[in-house]
């Protein structure tokens, strides 16, 4: 590892379990999921189906009325698709796809049956790829065509290093997986890694190894991440397949370095939207035992041990990821940070270690404390009380938003429509980090709508500011 290239830490793939087991294995940052054996496989399939019947659906009529009806109906499946499809990560898979990077592992033959709808469905869903594996090397290019979709969304899983196939996928991907045998030695995994690379350049190889063939000291896996980090090296990582908390925590650890005597690592801890609460340190021990418990779990230096935050003062966290950086000699834990009436990071009873927050997140905390303990004559109050008033007054700051030209005079009404939205959010008991989350869902998609304006919108809009 180095400063040349980031460091690669492995990350989970579920092939026979479920992330749904009350362990926050894909809080590394990633994983894959196999559907057809990792979890209710038959909710799987009905996606499937409902992406078949979309692409069955013709467009190209010559009769305009039914061109428009099918297109509609079309979408209709679409939507319906994309619904399950966000249900069945959400619910059934217990994944946050707005913060962990979710593969999920489909048969080529399904994308080619579909017409690549499948693979557009899941990563409208939030999905940050799909990773395809087909037997036949014909399938597997159909669908990575059929798929349509980004290089950088797509994933080709291969059985065995075959030169020509090799080559020939990387036209779709710039991402090719391999399976090793659970006897792999080091030296056996950078053989393959080699031949991928030389068969296609500036591929990157992700190498799954079986959880069970890890030794306690998960040398394998750091061994195999120090070789993708060092220069003139592909880029790339490992998977685990259906790994313990234990064997991932230790695996992840194991590829993280630190200059400190102690051997703990500098750990920030952030909420979802980024803002940093404080500074803790983390240990190998308490990185296994965070992804055990999915909660805010660190090395306490004045207690000479664990500290699971919250287990005292009842503020405790929320794990959703935890990432390393670009030198790999610090952690980020991004985290809810929970705990009654008063979510306190800080031991003086405030949101983060360096004082009470300010711009938005001051804003926030306000309309909380209005919506609860507003003064006489609070105005935000009546904006609560006032459903219609708020929409009114909302309607109004976008408009004068729009028309607004000057740098100050954006400024100013952008600052107006924030303090309306987010009053209207806390009545609803939406908060800045939910906004967040919603943001980053959409960032995964790859079907986009045209975005043009909605005319009965703007109507209902004429008649509130013209009232």
């Amino acid at each position: 590892m180095g400063g040349s290239k980031p460091t690669y830490v492995p990350f989970p793939t579920f092939e026979t379990k479920s992330p749904a087991n009350g362990q926050a294995l894909s809080a590394v940052g990633r994983c894959r999921i196999n559907p057809t054996s990792a979890c209710a496989e038959d909710e799987f399939i009905s996606i499937f189906e409902k992406n078949v019947e979309q692409s069955k659906v013709n467009t190209k009529s010559d009769d305009p009325e039914i061109k428009a009806s099918n297109k509609k109906l079309k979408k209709k499946y679409m939507k319906q698709g994309v619904a399950m499809a966000q249900k069945y990560i959400f619910e059934t898979l217990g994944v946050d796809a707005s913060i962990i990077d979710v593969e999920i592992l489909i048969d080529a033959s399904m994308i080619v049956d579909s017409d690549g709808c499948l693979a557009a469905c899941f990563l409208d869903a939030g999905c940050d790829k799909i990773a395809v594996k087909g037997d036949d090397k014909g399938i597997l290019l159909q669908a990575l065509d059929l798929a349509r979709v980004p290089k950088n969304r797509i994933v080709a899983h291969i059985d065995q290093v075959n030169d020509d196939e090799v080559a020939a996928v990387s036209v779709f991907t710039d991402t090719i997986s391999i399976a090793v045998s659970s006897d792999a030695k080091k030296d056996d995994c950078i053989a393959i890694i080699k031949r991928i690379s030389t068969a296609s350049k500036n591929v990157s190889v992700i190498i799954q190894i079986s959880a069970s063939s890890i030794d306690k000291d998960a040398t394998l896996v750091s061994s195999i991440n120090k070789y993708f980090g060092e220069e003139e090296t592909p880029k790339g990582t490992v998977s685990l397949i259906d790994p313990t908390a234990q064997q991932l925590g230790l695996s992840y650890a194991s590829c993280i370095r630190t200059d400190r005597p102690d051997g703990l690592f500098t750990t920030v801890v952030c909420t979802r939207s980024g803002e940093a609460l404080g500074l803790v340190y983390s240990s190998k021990e308490s990185v296994v035992a965070a992804i055990e418990c999915s909660r805010g779990v660190y090395y306490s230096r004045s207690r000479n041990g664990l500290w699971r935050k919250g287990d005292t003062s009842g503020h405790y966290q929320t794990l959703h990821r935890i990432d390393v950086d670009c030198d790999g000699d610090a952690l980020r834990f991004t985290v809810t940070q929970r705990g009654g009436d008063c979510a306190a990071f800080c031991h003086l009873n405030t949101l983060t270690c360096w004082g009470e927050p300010t711009g938005l997140r001051h804003l926030e905390a306000t309309l909380k404390d209005r919506l609860k303990n507003a003064p006489a004559g609070s105005y935000t109050k009546r904006l609560f009380d006032d459903p219609e008033l708020l929409r009114d007054k909302l309607v109004e700051e976008a408009q004068e938003l729009s028309e607004a030209e000057t740098k100050q005079h954006v400024a100013e009404e952008l600052a107006d429509v924030l303090y309306f939205a987010m009053a209207k959010a806390a009545k609803a008991g939406v908060s800045i980090d939910d906004a967040v989350a919603e943001l980053d869902k959409r960032t995964r998609k790859v079907t986009r709508r045209q975005g043009d304006s909605k005319a009965f919108r703007i109507e209902e809009g004429d008649k509130i500011l013209n009232k």
